[in-house]
This record gives C-alpha cells, structure tokens and sequence, in this order.
C-alpha cells in the first residue's frame, strides 16, 4: 500500500464524520423541507470542500501523496456511481408519489441503509482480497460486466423486476394504507393499525442500495486497498447525496450520456484490476503462478485524470445536446 493511516486518526475521523452526518439527520427531523437552491448549493459546497481538506489531512499526516490521490480518485468515483444512484431515486420517489416536503427523510434513510450495506461490503470486500489473491481477477471481471449492463439501460430490467417482485410480496402480506401520514411508518386506520406507503418506499430504496453496494464496492478496491480510506470515500460521496437531489433536480433527466461516463470508469477500474490481478498473480494456470511482467500499473493519480476527464466528456457532452434539443423546439 505504501502508507500507514495512524490508528488516532482513523478513530478521530470516523468519529468526526460520523457526528457530522447525525447532525445531518437531526437537522432533517427538527424540520422537514424542501431545500432551497441556495441552501442545497451550500450544503453540497461544504461536502467537497471537507472532502478536500480530509485529503489534504491524509497527506499531512500519512506523508504520503498517494493515500490523498487514493482518496480523491475513489471519492469521485463512489461520487460518479452515487449520482446514478439518484436517477433511481428519482423515479422511486415518482412511482410511490412521496411528498416532496418528506423526501429529505426518505433520502436520509435511504443513505444510512446504504452505508450500513456498504460498510458490510467493505469488511468482506477486504477479508477476501486478505485471504484470495485471485479475488482482483473476480472484481475486474464483475466490473466490466457491469460497464456493458450501465451502457446499455435493457440489462437494467431485470433489477427492477426484482424491486416490483417485493413491492407485491409486500403489499400482498402486510396491512399498507394508500395514503401516506406524514413521514410515519405506521397509522391507524378505523382502530386497526397498518403500515403507509412509506414500508414500500424504504424497502424499495434498500433493495436499491444493495445493488449499488455490489457495483460500487468492487470499484472502490480496484483503486485502494485501505477498509479505511475505502469507507470514507463511500461516506463522503453518501454526505452529499441528499442535498445533490434535490440542487440537480429536473437536470439529471437532462444528463443522457452520463451512465455511457459511469461505464467508461467501471470498465477502466476493471481492466485496472485486471492488471493488477496479472501483475500480483499468484494463480497456478497463468504464467505458471508467476506475476506478468508486461502488465502496467497503474497510480492513483493516473485513475484520477481518467475518471474526471470522462465524467467532464459525459456532462458536457449531455448539456450541449440538451442544448442543442432545446434550439430545435423553439
């Protein structure tokens, strides 16, 4: 790995970041609203810049400039992934109609299910590579295969069947209302309680993070090795998440090639792997167990430029035929 994150650091930030996030949530709960532009584009300015001062904190206290470019790379790659993961949010919030003035709440929640996933993920995504050298060749592999299904939308049926499949089971074994009461979880309706639509939406919003977890957490490991600097990507690129909804709003729909972007870096980390797996190998039937010589490695600053220069092809390119659409309508 070529660094070492001091114990008193790696507690003192997950400490920190851990009560940044509860003030979050408690800010929602003591007054549920629909934020302003100018309030989300604040919130969303802070986020990256504590993001960049944790780098810069990495560098000072690990010495190192590859932990911070470790960091930064897998930051705006779980960022990346977590700004598709609002397209389905967007349309999970449309399907089961929540009210706008309630969907920071549903949002929070669905960032805690998610990072309590991930940190699960994390800690077996880590045990494997400890223990499965050939482990990198499995993830690399899963991550191009993931490339294809993101460029092309049809593979993506399959997991909304499974999110609908619940749905039912749900609504056909659990008592649920048709009308929401607030931001409750349970009602009563003629003396009997029930469920609102709100169960439908946090399970919705789990199975959706699962899937997410399995695709993101591979991309992560294929950029660093650190559980640590592993985790506080993901929670750093979950901070900002909610206030990203609502400041993008309409323009994610506006955003056409963005997963063509998200599918580019998921094939470039898992071909990194692959690489890496071939460089490292220790797999009996290849090169007779030995590491391939020829096969580059690539530094994390290196996957930085990549994945930004993708992203910024995939924005920009999205906006000027949005652009151009909007001229052609007039």
């Amino acid at each position: 790995m070529g660094f070492e994150i001091p114990l008193w650091f790696a507690i003192t930030s997950l400490v920190v970041l851990t009560a940044v996030l509860a003030a979050d949530l408690l800010i929602i709960l003591a007054r549920p609203h629909v934020p302003a532009m100018r309030e989300a584009t604040g919130w969303i300015v802070f986020y990256v810049a504590l993001a960049l001062a944790f780098a810069a904190l990495l560098f000072a206290v690990t010495g190192s400039g590859d932990a911070a470019g470790q960091f930064l790379t897998g930051w705006l790659t779980e960022y990346s992934l977590s700004v598709d993961n609002l397209f389905v949010f967007v349309l999970l919030m449309s399907q089961f109609a929540v009210p706008r003035r309630y969907q920071q709440e549903v949002l929070m929640v669905g960032i805690i299910i998610a990072l309590v996933l991930r940190g699960v993920f994390i800690l077996v995504g880590a045990a494997l590579i400890e223990n499965l050298s050939w482990i990198f060749y499995v993830f690399g592999a899963f991550l191009v295969f993931t490339a294809w299904r993101q460029a092309f939308p049809g593979a993506e049926e399959q997991d909304a069947k499974t999110e609908s499949g619940i749905v039912r089971f749900l609504r056909r074994f659990v008592p649920i209302t048709d009308e929401y009461d607030g931001a409750k979880l349970r009602t009563t309706v003629g003396g009997a309680r029930m469920f609102t639509p709100m169960l439908l939406v946090f399970v919705a919003i789990g199975v959706t993070d699962l899937i997410f977890a399995v695709d993101s957490i591979p991309a992560i490991f294929g950029i660093t090795q650190s559980p640590f600097i592993v985790f506080t990507t993901n929670l750093f690129a979950l901070m900002g998440l909610r206030q990203l909804y609502f400041l993008l709003g309409g323009l994610l729909d506006r955003l056409r090639y963005l997963h063509f972007g998200i599918a580019f870096v998921l094939a470039f980390i898992g071909v990194k792997l692959i690489l890496q797996a071939l460089h490292e190998n220790e797999v009996p039937f290849i090169n007779g167990g030995n590491g391939v010589a020829w096969a580059p490695e690539l530094s994390s600053w290196v996957s930085l430029g990549v994945i930004v220069a993708a992203m910024t092809v995939a924005t920009v390119a999205s906006l000027l035929a949005a652009r151009r659409d909007d001229v052609a309508a007039r």
